[in-house]
Formats: C-alpha cells, sequence, structure tokens
C-alpha cells in the first residue's frame, strides 16, 4: 500500500512539473509575441570628457567599443570636451567653454557634481564615463523603453559652409534642437598633463552645437563654418529634441554626408 501511494504522488508531482512548464513555455511565447518586430527605441550617449583627465581615456575607448556594437541600432554618441581642465597642464584641443556650459546645465537639472568622465543618457540618468556595466544596462533600457520623436535631417556642403535642414512635429516653446557637428575620430599625442606621453584615440567629437527653438516654428535651417581639412566621410550630424526644463531627450537622428 505504501509503494502504492508512493508510485501515485511521483505520477502527480511529474503531472505537475509537465502542466507547469508547458504553462511557462506558452508565457515566454506569448511574451515573445508581444515584443515589437522592429524596436523604436533610442539612446543618446553623452559623454563629457578631457585629454587632461588620467581617468578619461577608458571612458572614450569604451565609447569607441559601443559604436561598433550598437552600430545598427537607435544609438547616437556624442563627446563633448570640457575645458576646465586647460588650466592644470595640457589645453585640449576639442574642448569649449560651450561643452563646459552643457554639463552645467545637467548638474542642475540631475541635481549632480560636475565631474569628468561623466555620461548622461537620454538626458535622464548619469553614470561615470568608464563603467561599462551601468552604461550597458542603461543603452538597453533605453533601448526598450522609450520612443523616438521622429526628426528629418539633411545636410548641404558648399564651399565655406555646412547648411542642415531639419524637420520636427514638435512646435512649442517647451522643445529645443540642437543640431550638432560631429567629428568621428581623431587622436593626439599628449605632451604634458596627466596624460603625458600617451597617444589618446577621441571617438564622436562634439565641434559646434547650434541649439534653436521651436516656439515659433518646428522647421528650418542652421549654418557650420566648414571645419579645416574637411573629410566628408568622418563627420556627421547629430539632431536631438529636448526639453528645455527637465533636459529630457525626446528623440534624436543623424545624418553623414
Amino acid at each position: 500500500m505504501i509503494l502504492k501511494n508512493l508510485i501515485g504522488t511521483a505520477v502527480i508531482v511529474a503531472l505537475m512539473f509537465i502542466v507547469s512548464a508547458f504553462a511557462y513555455n506558452s508565457k515566454n511565447e506569448e511574451t515573445h509575441k508581444n515584443l515589437p518586430s522592429e524596436n523604436k527605441g533610442f539612446a543618446v550617449l553623452e559623454l563629457f570628457t578631457s585629454e587632461g583627465c588620467s581617468s578619461c581615456p577608458p571612458a572614450d575607448q569604451l565609447l569607441g567599443e559601443i559604436e561598433k556594437q550598437y552600430k545598427n541600432q537607435h544609438l547616437y554618441i556624442l563627446s563633448y570636451h570640457v575645458d576646465y581642465w586647460n588650466n592644470l597642464g595640457w589645453k585640449d584641443k576639442f574642448s569649449s567653454a560651450e561643452n563646459s556650459k552643457r554639463q552645467l546645465h545637467y548638474s542642475q537639472t540631475l541635481q549632480t557634481q560636475i565631474y569628468t568622465p561623466q555620461l548622461v543618457i537620454n538626458g535622464k540618468k548619469e553614470f561615470v564615463g568608464s563603467d561599462r556595466y551601468a552604461v550597458e544596462k542603461a543603452i538597453q533600457k533605453a533601448l526598450l523603453t522609450s520612443s523616438n520623436s521622429k526628426i528629418d535631417l539633411s545636410a548641404n556642403i558648399s564651399q565655406k559652409n555646412i547648411t542642415v535642414k531639419y524637420k520636427t512635429a514638435q512646435n512649442t516653446s517647451q522643445y529645443k534642437i540642437l543640431i550638432t557637428l560631429i567629428k568621428k575620430k581623431a587622436s593626439n599625442a599628449i605632451q604634458r598633463g596627466e596624460n603625458e606621453g600617451r597617444h589618446l584615440v577621441h571617438w564622436q567629437i562634439v565641434h559646434q552645437q547650434n541649439q534653436i527653438s521651436l516656439e515659433k516654428t518646428s522647421e528650418g535651417t542652421t549654418d557650420f563654418k566648414l571645419p579645416e581639412n574637411f573629410d566628408a566621410t568622418n563627420w556627421e550630424i547629430i539632431g536631438m529634441i529636448q526639453n528645455v526644463k527637465s533636459g529630457e531627450i525626446l528623440g534624436s537622428e543623424k545624418v553623414s554626408f
């Protein structure tokens, strides 16, 4: 009798396991079916860095690796070289006061300290720029949960200027569009400062950024002076729509020459 009861119990347990496994697989299949066939999310990565900062090269390198890894995704990288390191032994030729001001804006909206390397994702969260785990986790979340507001971009090169034409669905003072001229890759030999003797490689360098209010119009043009020794294959334009107060980025797009 005891053996018979044990056999019966074993059969019941086995049946319960089969039913549970079937339910689990069915749930997973249903979840998979509910995923969009094409991911509409996006991730904008803004790195604040400097050639004068010894902690920055790993963050610069990480950006280069991420760009290659996510080249087929809606991922946009902007590397802002700040100027407040310039008085500490080495002047970063890619730096500007405008880049430092943008980081200051984020420090106010995100209520965080100013430091390098700092990475801001979609204008909403910030991390140490060399923290691979935190950065990649935030990228995955952004790609899965965000919704990319459409921007139409086109760029025309003349003898002296680059003219960018933009159009969005936004038309309110709450938002602005940022059109940025990006140099995809550059390197420099560092002769002084914390990185003395190193040959640094940079990706997605912000050359100039034009910020335009969308209060009165949702389309228009903006110009950039053609950089010296301009090579169209090593430059691109990135456009972003940003909430003026919160700093949140609603959408982004890029165009190559």
